[in-house]
């Protein structure tokens, strides 16, 4: 397993083959063992495949044309709904309306896509993560008939590989480890760790095809401002509001 995570790359391009029934299965099912809290398991995990609601997801999914290549896509919900049910079924009076429940449902479902992710790439798939799924939660609600106290918050499209593409680079080991307590970075320990990443081919070529001066001013300026941090924070506030999970009051 080890050697599948250190090998893991982001797949933007697949093949027309289709996933064995048997081999999906058993990537689902390896999502269910993953850790949850207090084995509740609040998360629900929807997948696509139809041509016509793909072609739907693409339009949420900012026209990412992997999303209609991929013979699946998998969406992950923070899901308290199925719970809620079954302890009103119960005589058990439900108190999972809140920030706090919502986002317990978000850390099962997240780690539940973790271990389906992984579980396919033991089986030669391709996957990438849709960071456009909390932009567009609204839509993908509308187009997945999703109920109240149900929140997609991950995507991942499956497929079998029609490219191999480089690792991506990540910041050294030394870079994110603190050990026993926080130990907060000066100056000269951010420029260590960037560093690498920062004098790369690819940096160069970014800082060009943007005009920037700094990688930094890639990120904050182009790809995560922050008036698009603001506007999609208050998006999908709402979106968790309307869901049923901001009553934070005693």
């Amino acid at each position: 397993m080890l050697k599948f995570i250190n090998q893991h790359r982001s797949i933007r391009n697949f093949s027309d083959r289709p996933i064995e029934h048997e081999i999906l299965e058993n990537i689902l099912y390896a999502g269910t063992r993953a850790s949850t809290t207090g084995n509740m398991q609040v998360y629900s995990i929807i997948v696509t495949s139809e041509n016509k609601i793909k072609e739907q997801l693409w339009e949420a999914h900012f026209k990412q044309n992997m999303v209609k290549q991929a013979p699946i896509i998998i969406t992950f919900c923070a899901d308290f709904n199925r719970f809620i049910k079954w302890c009103q079924l119960n005589r058990a009076i439900p108190g999972y309306d809140n920030f706090l429940s919502f986002f317990t449902a978000a850390i099962d479902a997240l780690l539940a896509s973790q271990n389906v992710a992984l579980a396919a790439e033991t089986y030669s798939l391709g996957i990438c993560y849709l960071g456009t799924t909390i932009y567009s939660a609204k839509k993908i609600i509308d187009i997945l008939n999703i109920p109240k106290f149900v929140v997609p918050v991950a995507s991942i499209v499956i497929g079998y590989p029609a490219e191999s593409p480089d690792l991506t680079d990540r910041l050294p080991l030394n870079g994110i480890l603190h050990f026993e307590k926080y130990i907060d970075y000066s100056a000269e320990r951010i420029n260590e760790i960037f560093l690498e990443k920062e004098s790369s081919d690819l940096t160069a070529k970014l800082l060009i095809e943007n005009n920037k001066e700094t990688l930094a001013q890639i990120f904050t300026d182009n790809r995560y401002s922050k008036k698009d941090n603001v506007l999609f924070s208050q998006l999908f506030l709402k979106v968790i509001e309307e869901q049923g999970f901001m009553n934070n009051a005693e």
